[in-house]
């Protein structure tokens, strides 16, 4: 019997099949064997064999039957090949494994694995390079490696198929391991190995493994390459090398998206908004079209900035464009309007997306924590469950942060106990939040002895949160003890001694103060100054305390000044006890007025108009004082003033906080 295949187009195979002699009077009759999801037999019209030059019945094999299941389990086109009613080839093979690749289709594939390398066929370097794909785009890397091992002779594309898959599946040891090996038998890498290599080399932070794959491209002439150049500068973004990013990127005579968004992206990352935003603008008058990546990566840099009125300029900007707002991206705009104290947009953009995943009710979970929210927190989250959304170690985490800054202790243990209960194994984070959570609510020593109850070796963290509620309920003794744990494990953190400074300078015992300062000059830890921001018309303006380089310093002070006056005829009393330095009190009073919040807020009253809300952002937890003083500020401006400082926002107005003054 004769059989062969006649290409009839690339997406359907035609298979023919000989009649025997006997079989000859069914010639010029009406024959058809189509392969349907039934199985059934549809009529198509055949040549008579004096027309052909043969004898045979037509299959037609569509591209969507390639991967139909037999009644036996098989695949139907395997079947055929074994009832003999098709001769396969390797071209065959090379479409069946491309699409079980394109499918993820990795069972489908293995069937079809094993039927070619008991054909015939077998040595195709071709194919095997095909399979070997195929193992290393469905995440199957042991199967892949089996088969480049198994190859007796290996090209080019084997040495970067499986470098590559190493690489995309985050091996990155293993794919810089088989480069040199590549090297070594002679193989010349090309551009697509070159990128893979560097994607590796940039997961790792051995920066020297990266230096010499760039020595290679130069070597090999790939360092122009539009590809390898991408993935050089994406490589430097993540060692935070901005310098050498961005002169391989200007070196670049041909870029692409990819550099453009590595570099936007490395900025975002390190909070540097002005720079990514700069860059932005830089792509689009060089017509590159920015990618939902692109605006992911400027909403994370005006997040972490606190840039509202830059990041709803890139919202409108975004929908302008047409892209629409799918789950990753709406993630980090709900992120971004959240961390920038616009809570209502925040809300808006999470019930306009489709289908929010886990991510999405996480960020909104921290959103309602941060804002003081927690009861609403509880809401959220209760209604996240019956959604049938799985809540994570993240969910609970933003869970028990809203307990404890909404002094819900008992709604805390309850949800911490649920989290064991639900197979969820508790981090630090967790047990740092829970150190936090009894610390508050005043039960040192409960907290202690949860501490000594964990599971692991309590860590700097840890001991540090039952600092914190040292300092707010003013336990020296204790807090003495939790530091010098602190100061066993991270003796090189400013914020602990800064803490136990401020426990000592509150009692009044400034011997003791005064050691600390001593023992942080001696061991080199610097504290970090107090700033403030606010944001003006798409610009960040940035204050100190005692800040007198501002060029409108004259007009800030004056304001001050005036707003001073008018909360202490309503009732304000500076609290000086707030100035943690040996100081008389009339100095005293005059050091609190020159904190950077007050001098933010001074600003922002000159330079907006009458009515709006002020957004200020502050890198250290705001003091008592300021926080009595904004709430007196609301009632005379009347404005609200949305404060944003390491703990949480706080929302002051008509004279009251959204924190209920526990923070």
């Amino acid at each position: 019997m004769n059989k062969f295949i006649i290409p009839f187009s690339e997406n359907t195979i035609f298979i023919n099949g000989g009649f025997k002699s006997s079989l000859l009077s069914l010639i010029n009759t009406s024959i058809s064997l189509r392969f349907l999801s039934t199985s059934t037999v549809a009529s198509t019209s055949v040549l008579s064999e004096d027309e052909q030059g043969f004898d045979l019945a037509s299959h037609v094999i569509q591209e969507k039957d390639y991967l139909k299941k037999s009644p036996n389990g098989s695949l139907r086109i395997l079947d055929l090949i074994d009832q003999g009613l098709l001769e396969p080839d390797g071209k065959l093979y090379n479409q069946l494994f491309n699409k079980c690749t394109q499918l993820g289709k990795i069972n489908e594939g293995k069937m079809v694995h094993d039927h070619f390398m008991k054909s015939r066929f077998s040595h195709y370097l071709v194919v095997q390079n095909t399979a070997l794909n195929m193992y290393a785009k469905c995440d199957c890397l042991d199967d892949a490696r089996k088969v480049f091992d198994k190859m007796r002779v290996r090209d080019m594309v084997t040495w970067t198929a499986m470098i590559t898959g190493y690489s995309q599946n985050d091996k990155a040891e293993e794919a810089l391991a088989l480069f040199p090996e590549m090297l070594r038998v002679g193989m010349k890498p090309n551009q697509f190995t070159f990128s893979s290599v560097l994607k590796a080399a940039g997961a790792r932070t051995n920066e020297r493994e990266g230096e010499q794959v760039h020595g290679y491209c130069l070597k090999y002439g790939y360092e122009l390459n539009v590809y390898v150049g991408s993935a050089l500068v994406e490589m430097y973004c993540r060692y935070e090398r901005m310098k050498e990013a961005h002169f391989v990127f200007d070196q670049l005579v041909e870029k692409n998206e990819v550099s453009w968004n590595s570099l936007i992206a490395a900025h975002a990352r390190k909070s540097e908004g002005d720079k990514a935003l700069t860059l932005f603008q830089k792509m689009q008058r060089h017509d590159y079209k920015p990618t939902h990546f692109t605006y992911s990566s400027i909403f994370s840099a005006c997040a972490s900035t606190g840039s509202l009125e830059q990041g709803k300029w890139m919202h409108a900007h975004m929908v302008k464009s047409g892209l629409k707002l799918i789950a990753f991206i709406g993630n980090t705009l709900l992120d971004m309007y959240a961390k920038s104290g616009s809570f209502d947009d925040a809300i808006r953009v999470f019930d306009r997306l489709v289908k929010p995943d886990v991510v999405s009710w996480n960020s909104m979970l921290t959103a309602y924590a941060q804002h003081g929210l927690g009861v609403k927190t509880l809401e959220h989250f209760e209604k996240m469950i019956k959604t049938g959304i799985e809540p994570n170690a993240v969910t609970f985490l933003c869970v028990l942060t809203a307990c404890s800054h909404g002094g819900l202790l008992e709604k805390g243990e309850y949800y911490f106990e649920l989290m064991k209960k639900s197979n969820i194994e508790p981090d630090v984070s967790h047990y740092v939040t829970m150190v936090d959570l009894l610390g508050r609510a005043g039960q040192l020593d409960r907290a202690v002895n949860f501490i000594k109850q964990l599971p692991i070796e309590p860590t700097s963290a840890i001991w540090g949160a039952l600092l914190g509620a040292c300092r707010m309920h003013k336990n020296m003794e204790l807090g003495a003890y939790a530091a010098e744990r602190v100061f066993e494990l991270d003796p090189y953190d400013s914020g602990p001694h800064i803490l136990l400074y401020n426990i000592y300078a509150s009692a009044g015992k400034w011997n003791e103060a005064s050691k600390v300062r001593k023992f942080m000059k001696e061991i080199g830890v610097k504290k970090e100054p107090a700033c403030s921001w606010v944001e003006i018309e798409n610009s960040v303006h940035m204050f100190v305390a005692n800040d007198k380089s501002h060029p409108l310093q004259d007009e800030i002070n004056k304001k001050w000044a005036k707003i001073s006056e008018k909360i202490k005829e309503i009732g304000y009393v500076p609290d000086t006890s707030h100035v943690l330095l040996y100081v008389d009190e009339q100095e005293r009073e005059v050091k609190l007025q020159h904190h950077s919040e007050k001098l933010a807020l001074a600003f922002a009253l000159l330079k907006t108009p009458p009515g709006s809300a002020i957004r200020i952002k502050k890198n250290i937890r705001v003091c008592g004082d300021c926080h009595s003083a904004f709430k007196f500020a609301s009632l005379v401006v009347e404005r609200e003033i949305i404060l944003r400082d390491t703990n949480r926002f706080h929302h002051f107005k008509h004279g009251s906080c959204s924190c209920g003054d526990y923070w």
